[in-house]
C-alpha cells in the first residue's frame, strides 16, 4: 500500500490482524475482545438495524470518472450508513475451474463488490427511500461490471434479480435462469439436473432456489 498508494499514508498501526472467526465477529458489529460464544445467541441485535444488499463482479478497472460518479451517490442523505466492500480475487481463485464446484466466479474477476445500505428508523417510506438509493447506484454501476450475465454472489441474496412464483407453481427453467445464471453461470444447468434427480417434488425451496424439471404431480415425467 505504501508503494502503490502512498497518498493514503497507511501504516501498520492502521491495520488489524485477526483470525477468520475473529473477522466474523468484526463484520457482525461486535466490539473487539468479545468471546466467540456470542455467535450462539440467535436473538436479533438491539436496536434493530435494517439493510439492503446487492453485488457485482468487476472484470476491468473502473475508470476514474466512474469512481467519481460513485462518490456523488455517497454524498446523498440515504448513503449516511452505506458501504461498498471490494473483495479482491485472483491468486488461487484463478487456478480453480469454474465447473469444479457450483461457485463459478473464478479467473477473470478483479474483485467482487458488495453494495450495502443500512438504516435504523422503522417505516415503509424510510425503507423505500434507502432501497431506491441502492437500486439507483446498482443501475449506475452497470457499465463498469460483468456482463452477459451481470454476475451476482449468492451469499448476498438479492431478490431484485428475480424470484420463484409465490403461488406454489413449479418455476420453469427459463424463469429461474434469470437469477440462477447470475449466481452460478454455466453450472446452473448442472444444478437443475441434480435437483431434478434428488428432489423431483421440489420440497426444498426458497425465493431463489434451483427448480426441478419434473413436476411433483407427474412422477413419470411425461
Amino acid at each position: 500500500m505504501q508503494k502503490t498508494f502512498p497518498e493514503l499514508g497507511l501504516t501498520k498501526e492502521d491495520c488489524i490482524e485477526m483470525s477468520w472467526i475473529e473477522s466474523v465477529l468484526y463484520f457482525a458489529g461486535f466490539s473487539r475482545g468479545q468471546p466467540l460464544n456470542v455467535l450462539l445467541d440467535r436473538r436479533p441485535l438491539t436496536p434493530k438495524r435494517f439493510f439492503k444488499a446487492k453485488s457485482d463482479y468487476v472484470n476491468e478497472p473502473i475508470p476514474k470518472a466512474g469512481l467519481e460518479g460513485i462518490w456523488e451517490f455517497f454524498n446523498e442523505e440515504e448513503a449516511e450508513a452505506a458501504v461498498l466492500i471490494l473483495s479482491p480475487y485472483g491468486g488461487i481463485m484463478d487456478k480453480i475451474s469454474e465447473s469444479e464446484i457450483p461457485f463459478p466466479h473464478r479467473a477473470g474477476n478483479l474483485y467482487k463488490i458488495q453494495h450495502l445500505v443500512y438504516w435504523d428508523e422503522e417505516g415503509e417510506d424510510i425503507a423505500k427511500r434507502h432501497i431506491n438509493w441502492i437500486r439507483k447506484l446498482y443501475s449506475y454501476m452497470a457499465p463498469f461490471v460483468s456482463k452477459n450475465p451481470r454476475a451476482a454472489y449468492i451469499n448476498y441474496r438479492d431478490l431484485d434479480i428475480g424470484t420463484n412464483e409465490k403461488n406454489g407453481r413449479n418455476t420453469s427453467y427459463n424463469e429461474a435462469s434469470v437469477w440462477g445464471i447470475k449466481y452460478f453461470k454455466g453450472n446452473f444447468k448442472r444444478l437443475v439436473s441434480v435437483k431434478t434427480k434428488v428432489d423431483p417434488s421440489n420440497f426444498f425451496k426458497n425465493e431463489q432456489s434451483i427448480p426441478s424439471l419434473k413436476p411433483w404431480w407427474n412422477k413419470r415425467g411425461y
